[in-house]
Parts: C-alpha cells; structure tokens; sequence
C-alpha cells in the first residue's frame, strides 16, 4: 500500500532542534508549540524528534 513517506526536515530546521536539544532534553507543551512554529512544524513532529533523538543518544 501506498506508506506516509517519511519527512525530511530542512538543515535549519535540524539545526534549531539541535541547538534546543542541546540546551534541555524535555520540552514542555508550550515550550514545544513555541518551537515548533517558529521552525514551521507541527507540536507533534518536534515532540517525535525529541523522542528519537532521546533514544539515540541512549543507545550510543
């Protein structure tokens, strides 16, 4: 069947959640829907590339 492809994130984007990740590893609701419209993505994306990224850095 036809699978949601998965989305790709601009440099900028990758880098302003770096930066932030870098800063706290857990984001707040609001601190995530202030993130989030700032780099032009969805509360729900950002909270998922916390999580995956959390569990990299476990697994390192």
């Amino acid at each position: 069947g036809r699978r949601k492809r998965r989305v790709l994130f601009s440099q900028a984007q990758v880098y302003e959640l770096e930066r932030r990740f870098k800063q706290q590893k857990y984001l707040s609701a609001p601190e995530r829907e202030h993130l989030a419209s700032m780099i032009h993505l969805t509360p729900t994306q950002v909270k998922i590339w916390f999580q995956n990224h959390r569990y990299k850095m476990k697994r390192q």
